[in-house]
Protein backbone atom coordinates (compact mmCIF):
# COMPACT_ATOMS: atom_id res chain seq x y z
CA UNK A 1 0.00 0.00 0.00
CA UNK A 2 1.17 3.69 -0.56
CA UNK A 3 0.64 5.46 2.76
CA UNK A 4 1.15 9.38 3.79
CA UNK A 5 2.43 9.32 7.19
CA UNK A 6 2.29 13.51 8.83
CA UNK A 7 4.91 14.07 11.92
CA UNK A 8 7.64 12.12 10.66
CA UNK A 9 10.36 13.76 12.40
CA UNK A 10 8.02 12.88 15.85
CA UNK A 11 8.37 10.39 18.31
CA UNK A 12 4.94 8.56 16.74
CA UNK A 13 5.60 9.28 13.07
CA UNK A 14 8.96 7.99 12.93
CA UNK A 15 7.95 5.16 14.22
CA UNK A 16 5.39 4.63 12.13
CA UNK A 17 7.49 5.50 9.24
CA UNK A 18 9.93 2.92 9.98
CA UNK A 19 7.23 -0.03 10.98
CA UNK A 20 5.28 0.66 7.02
CA UNK A 21 8.94 0.72 5.30
CA UNK A 22 10.14 -2.89 7.35
CA UNK A 23 6.00 -4.22 6.21
CA UNK A 24 6.87 -3.31 2.09
CA UNK A 25 4.64 -0.40 2.03
CA UNK A 26 5.55 2.53 -0.28
CA UNK A 27 6.08 5.50 2.48
CA UNK A 28 5.97 8.98 2.37
CA UNK A 29 6.96 11.14 5.25
CA UNK A 30 5.11 14.47 5.80
CA UNK A 31 7.45 17.20 8.40
CA UNK A 32 8.07 20.43 9.53
CA UNK A 33 11.59 21.87 8.79
CA UNK A 34 13.91 19.15 7.38
CA UNK A 35 14.34 15.14 7.47
CA UNK A 36 15.65 14.96 11.03
CA UNK A 37 15.35 10.72 10.96
CA UNK A 38 16.41 7.72 9.52
CA UNK A 39 15.08 5.30 6.93
CA UNK A 40 14.80 4.63 3.59
CA UNK A 41 11.00 6.03 2.88
CA UNK A 42 10.70 9.38 0.72
CA UNK A 43 10.15 12.54 2.88
CA UNK A 44 8.52 15.74 1.93
CA UNK A 45 9.21 19.18 3.81
CA UNK A 46 5.39 20.80 4.33
CA UNK A 47 3.77 23.09 6.89
CA UNK A 48 0.36 21.29 7.77
CA UNK A 49 -1.01 24.53 8.79
CA UNK A 50 -0.72 25.90 4.73
CA UNK A 51 -3.75 23.95 3.42
CA UNK A 52 -2.58 24.18 -0.17
CA UNK A 53 0.50 22.86 0.45
CA UNK A 54 -0.66 19.67 2.35
CA UNK A 55 -3.12 19.41 -0.62
CA UNK A 56 -0.46 19.30 -3.03
CA UNK A 57 1.78 16.68 -0.86
CA UNK A 58 -0.74 14.35 -0.26
CA UNK A 59 -2.50 14.93 -4.24
CA UNK A 60 0.86 14.05 -5.52
CA UNK A 61 1.93 11.02 -2.96
CA UNK A 62 -1.40 9.41 -4.02
CA UNK A 63 -1.69 7.45 -0.95
CA UNK A 64 -4.13 4.48 -0.14
CA UNK A 65 -4.10 5.39 3.58
CA UNK A 66 -2.37 8.63 5.88
CA UNK A 67 -1.88 8.50 9.14
CA UNK A 68 -1.98 11.78 10.68
CA UNK A 69 -0.03 11.71 14.13
CA UNK A 70 1.34 15.38 13.98
CA UNK A 71 0.05 17.59 16.49
CA UNK A 72 1.20 20.33 18.50
CA UNK A 73 1.23 18.16 22.02
CA UNK A 74 2.80 20.52 24.98
CA UNK A 75 -0.49 21.52 27.18
CA UNK A 76 1.20 24.98 28.43
CA UNK A 77 1.99 26.03 25.25
CA UNK A 78 -1.25 25.87 23.86
CA UNK A 79 -2.98 27.42 26.80
CA UNK A 80 -0.42 30.71 26.15
CA UNK A 81 -1.14 30.57 22.51
CA UNK A 82 -4.55 29.08 21.44
CA UNK A 83 -3.83 30.41 17.73
CA UNK A 84 -0.66 28.33 17.11
CA UNK A 85 -2.84 25.41 18.97
CA UNK A 86 -5.96 25.68 16.52
CA UNK A 87 -3.61 25.77 13.45
CA UNK A 88 -1.58 23.03 14.28
CA UNK A 89 -4.41 20.63 15.93
CA UNK A 90 -7.73 21.38 14.07
CA UNK A 91 -6.90 23.66 10.62
CA UNK A 92 -3.99 21.14 9.77
CA UNK A 93 -6.20 18.39 11.17
CA UNK A 94 -8.93 19.49 8.70
CA UNK A 95 -6.60 20.10 6.02
CA UNK A 96 -5.32 16.27 6.08
CA UNK A 97 -8.70 15.26 6.31
CA UNK A 98 -9.93 17.18 2.96
CA UNK A 99 -6.84 15.83 1.24
CA UNK A 100 -7.36 12.51 2.42
CA UNK A 101 -11.12 11.91 0.58
CA UNK A 102 -9.91 13.76 -1.98
CA UNK A 103 -7.25 11.31 -2.84
CA UNK A 104 -9.63 8.56 -1.75
CA UNK A 105 -7.29 7.49 1.52
CA UNK A 106 -8.15 6.29 4.50
CA UNK A 107 -7.32 8.51 7.16
CA UNK A 108 -6.35 7.42 10.71
CA UNK A 109 -6.18 10.55 13.16
CA UNK A 110 -4.31 10.32 16.23
CA UNK A 111 -6.12 11.98 19.33
CA UNK A 112 -5.67 11.57 23.11
CA UNK A 113 -7.12 10.72 26.51
CA UNK A 114 -6.71 15.02 27.18
CA UNK A 115 -10.21 15.06 25.66
CA UNK A 116 -11.82 13.67 28.88
CA UNK A 117 -11.79 15.74 32.01
CA UNK A 118 -10.24 13.28 34.11
CA UNK A 119 -13.23 12.56 36.68
CA UNK A 120 -14.05 9.19 36.13
CA UNK A 121 -11.32 7.16 33.54
CA UNK A 122 -9.99 4.70 32.47
CA UNK A 123 -12.38 5.62 29.54
CA UNK A 124 -13.58 3.39 26.63
CA UNK A 125 -14.23 4.25 23.43
CA UNK A 126 -17.45 5.13 23.75
CA UNK A 127 -17.05 7.39 26.80
CA UNK A 128 -18.77 11.20 26.47
CA UNK A 129 -15.24 13.52 25.97
CA UNK A 130 -15.63 17.07 27.88
CA UNK A 131 -12.53 18.55 27.07
CA UNK A 132 -10.67 21.24 29.53
CA UNK A 133 -8.14 23.75 28.23
CA UNK A 134 -6.86 24.30 24.85
CA UNK A 135 -4.90 21.78 23.96
CA UNK A 136 -7.56 19.16 25.08
CA UNK A 137 -10.19 21.34 23.14
CA UNK A 138 -8.63 21.96 19.99
CA UNK A 139 -7.83 17.96 20.05
CA UNK A 140 -11.47 17.37 20.61
CA UNK A 141 -12.34 19.79 17.28
CA UNK A 142 -9.63 17.62 15.35
CA UNK A 143 -11.34 14.35 16.15
CA UNK A 144 -14.67 16.32 14.86
CA UNK A 145 -12.77 18.01 11.79
CA UNK A 146 -11.61 14.82 10.86
CA UNK A 147 -15.08 12.80 11.15
CA UNK A 148 -16.83 15.66 8.59
CA UNK A 149 -13.96 15.54 6.03
CA UNK A 150 -13.04 11.96 6.20
CA UNK A 151 -15.95 9.90 6.47
CA UNK A 152 -15.21 6.45 7.84
CA UNK A 153 -11.58 7.86 9.36
CA UNK A 154 -10.24 5.99 12.20
CA UNK A 155 -9.86 7.97 15.38
CA UNK A 156 -6.82 6.60 17.54
CA UNK A 157 -6.69 7.65 21.26
CA UNK A 158 -3.08 7.80 23.09
CA UNK A 159 -1.78 8.58 26.26
CA UNK A 160 2.01 9.69 27.99
CA UNK A 161 3.69 8.23 24.54
CA UNK A 162 7.03 7.94 25.62
CA UNK A 163 10.41 6.10 23.65
CA UNK A 164 14.18 6.11 22.84
CA UNK A 165 15.38 7.68 21.41
CA UNK A 166 13.42 10.98 21.86
CA UNK A 167 12.27 12.71 18.64
CA UNK A 168 12.00 16.39 19.07
CA UNK A 169 11.45 17.74 22.75
CA UNK A 170 12.06 14.59 25.24
CA UNK A 171 8.91 12.70 26.10
CA UNK A 172 7.75 11.97 29.64
CA UNK A 173 9.78 8.70 29.61
CA UNK A 174 12.97 10.38 27.52
CA UNK A 175 12.81 13.13 30.03
CA UNK A 176 12.41 10.82 33.50
CA UNK A 177 15.74 8.65 32.44
CA UNK A 178 18.09 11.54 31.73
CA UNK A 179 17.65 13.44 35.00
CA UNK A 180 17.52 9.72 37.14
CA UNK A 181 20.45 8.84 35.58
CA UNK A 182 22.68 11.66 36.54
CA UNK A 183 21.19 11.56 39.63
CA UNK A 184 18.67 14.24 39.47
CA UNK A 185 15.87 14.33 41.87
CA UNK A 186 12.59 14.63 39.78
CA UNK A 187 8.84 15.70 41.26
CA UNK A 188 6.02 13.80 39.45
CA UNK A 189 2.08 13.64 40.32
CA UNK A 190 0.83 11.14 42.71
CA UNK A 191 -2.97 12.49 41.99
CA UNK A 192 -2.72 12.00 37.94
CA UNK A 193 -3.63 8.16 36.73
CA UNK A 194 -2.68 7.50 33.17
CA UNK A 195 -2.25 4.79 30.59
CA UNK A 196 1.72 5.50 29.83
CA UNK A 197 1.73 4.00 25.69
CA UNK A 198 5.56 2.97 24.59
CA UNK A 199 5.89 4.34 21.05
CA UNK A 200 6.60 1.63 19.29
CA UNK A 201 3.39 -0.38 20.65
CA UNK A 202 1.63 2.47 19.73
CA UNK A 203 2.80 2.88 16.10
CA UNK A 204 1.89 -0.79 15.61
CA UNK A 205 -1.34 -0.27 16.45
CA UNK A 206 -1.83 2.81 13.91
CA UNK A 207 -0.32 0.67 11.26
CA UNK A 208 -2.60 -2.13 11.33
CA UNK A 209 -5.88 0.88 11.79
CA UNK A 210 -4.38 1.86 8.01
CA UNK A 211 -3.66 -1.72 6.81
CA UNK A 212 -6.86 -3.14 8.04
CA UNK A 213 -8.85 0.98 6.86
CA UNK A 214 -10.63 0.05 10.32
CA UNK A 215 -12.91 3.02 10.87
CA UNK A 216 -14.20 4.73 14.57
CA UNK A 217 -12.73 4.98 17.54
CA UNK A 218 -9.77 3.35 19.39
CA UNK A 219 -7.76 3.56 22.19
CA UNK A 220 -4.26 2.83 20.85
CA UNK A 221 -2.14 3.00 24.23
CA UNK A 222 -0.67 1.14 27.07
CA UNK A 223 -2.49 -2.02 28.80
CA UNK A 224 -1.99 -0.63 32.29
CA UNK A 225 -3.45 2.60 34.27
CA UNK A 226 -0.90 4.07 37.02
CA UNK A 227 0.01 7.32 38.79
CA UNK A 228 2.70 9.48 37.62
CA UNK A 229 5.18 8.17 40.92
CA UNK A 230 3.72 4.69 40.18
CA UNK A 231 5.33 4.58 36.62
CA UNK A 232 8.48 6.49 37.73
CA UNK A 233 8.87 3.71 40.46
CA UNK A 234 9.07 0.68 37.64
CA UNK A 235 10.96 2.32 35.71
CA UNK A 236 13.84 2.92 38.51
CA UNK A 237 13.40 -0.68 39.28
CA UNK A 238 13.41 -1.90 35.41
CA UNK A 239 16.78 0.46 34.63
CA UNK A 240 18.35 0.04 37.88
CA UNK A 241 17.88 3.49 38.75
CA UNK A 242 17.21 5.32 42.75
CA UNK A 243 14.23 5.48 43.28
CA UNK A 244 14.18 8.25 46.20
CA UNK A 245 15.16 10.49 43.69
CA UNK A 246 11.25 10.79 43.13
CA UNK A 247 9.32 13.12 45.22
CA UNK A 248 5.63 12.39 44.79
CA UNK A 249 3.87 15.83 44.48
CA UNK A 250 0.34 17.05 43.57
CA UNK A 251 -0.74 18.96 40.83
CA UNK A 252 -1.89 21.62 42.26
CA UNK A 253 0.51 22.15 44.16
CA UNK A 254 2.41 23.55 40.70
CA UNK A 255 1.17 26.48 39.12
CA UNK A 256 0.37 25.06 35.72
CA UNK A 257 -0.89 27.50 32.72
CA UNK A 258 -3.44 24.48 31.40
CA UNK A 259 -5.35 22.30 33.45
CA UNK A 260 -4.60 18.36 33.10
CA UNK A 261 -7.43 15.50 33.69
CA UNK A 262 -6.34 13.62 36.92
CA UNK A 263 -8.36 10.25 37.11
CA UNK A 264 -7.85 9.37 33.35
CA UNK A 265 -6.59 6.47 31.55
CA UNK A 266 -8.25 4.68 28.72
CA UNK A 267 -9.73 1.14 28.80
CA UNK A 268 -8.09 -1.29 26.35
CA UNK A 269 -11.04 -4.07 25.80
CA UNK A 270 -11.66 -3.29 22.20
CA UNK A 271 -7.85 -3.19 20.72
CA UNK A 272 -7.32 -6.66 22.71
CA UNK A 273 -10.21 -8.20 21.20
CA UNK A 274 -10.18 -6.80 17.63
CA UNK A 275 -6.67 -6.27 16.82
CA UNK A 276 -3.51 -8.54 16.31
CA UNK A 277 -0.95 -5.46 17.49
CA UNK A 278 -1.59 -6.02 21.47
CA UNK A 279 -1.06 -2.69 23.83
CA UNK A 280 1.53 -3.67 26.36
CA UNK A 281 1.29 -3.92 29.93
CA UNK A 282 3.36 -1.71 31.69
CA UNK A 283 6.61 -4.29 32.67
CA UNK A 284 6.98 -5.70 28.88
CA UNK A 285 7.09 -1.58 27.36
CA UNK A 286 9.13 -0.64 29.98
CA UNK A 287 11.45 -3.87 29.29
CA UNK A 288 11.25 -2.55 25.26
CA UNK A 289 12.38 0.73 26.64
CA UNK A 290 15.18 -0.25 28.69
CA UNK A 291 16.25 -2.10 25.71
CA UNK A 292 16.00 0.71 23.52
CA UNK A 293 18.16 3.18 25.80
CA UNK A 294 21.02 0.24 26.56
CA UNK A 295 20.80 0.04 22.29
CA UNK A 296 21.40 3.51 21.78
CA UNK A 297 23.91 4.39 24.26
CA UNK A 298 25.88 1.46 23.27
CA UNK A 299 25.99 2.54 19.33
Amino acid sequence: MRFVVTGANGLVGSRVCAQLTERGHEVVGLGRGPRRTGGTHGYVEVDLTREQDVAAAIAQARPEAIIHPASMTEVDACEKDPDAAYAANVHATAAVARAAKLAGAHLVHVSTDYVFDGDAGPYSEDALPNPRGVYALTKHMAEQAARVFAPGCAIARTAVVYGWPAAGRPNFGAWLVGALEKGQPVKLFEDQVVSPSFADSVAAMLVELGERRLGGVWNTCGGTVIDRVGFGRALCEVFGFDASLITPTRMADLKLASPRPLRSGLKTDKVRTELKAQPLELAESLARFHAAWKAHRAG
